[in-house]
């Protein structure tokens, strides 16, 4: 059975509205429709469809928690806090950080610009994310709790892309009006 944690590349402590957010970001990048792969987005809607739903979460996280207490080979996988489930020393002690699996890495050193304390990637500053993930940015300039982020963003945008890239989404504006 496939992680959806994993699949919507989401921390398994996230809100729904998080949740929700990642969903509807990938779904648009990973649509038939525009191009992208069906059977990514088979997947993607499986999971959301599991975790969208209160009652369905639940019952998958319990699952969860059973499958990882049991022995087999999923018992060597790292747990949520980086330390291997085999007793061994933990990867890093860095910033706070999802799942090992759904993690970026540690930032490639080259600072510029706020640093993230959530998500993905959580220690990296967003000119270190503009150099090697532009649709998680573009994606984050989307998502309500990068609002505090986006004119910063916006720049990084236009800095990377050129003029009138950045604006696909000016403020926010046009998203909201689609809820």
């Amino acid at each position: 059975m496939p992680d959806f944690y994993e699949v919507l590349q989401v921390n398994p402590r996230a809100e729904v509205e998080v949740i929700r957010a990642a969903y509807r970001a990938l779904a648009r990048k990973y649509h038939p429709d525009h191009g992208g792969d069906a059977r990514r987005m088979v997947a993607l809607n499986d999971a959301w469809d599991v975790l969208g739903d209160a009652a369905r979460r639940a019952a998958y996280d319990a699952s969860r928690i059973e499958a990882s207490s049991q022995p087999g080979p999923a018992a060597a996988a790292p747990s949520e806090t980086g330390a291997p489930r085999d007793g061994g020393a933990p990867r890093d002690s860095g910033a706070p950080r999802e799942t090992d699996a759904t993690h970026a890495g540690p930032p490639p050193g080259r600072p510029s610009g706020t640093v993230l304390d959530f998500g993905r990637y959580a220690g990296w500053s967003l000119g270190e994310i503009a150099r090697h993930d532009m649709d998680y940015l573009e994606w984050l300039q989307r998502a309500t709790f990068g609002r505090r982020l986006r004119a910063e963003i916006e720049a990084l945008l236009v800095q990377r892309r050129g003029p009138g890239t950045a604006g696909r989404a000016p403020s926010g504006q046009q998203w909201n009006r689609r809820r």
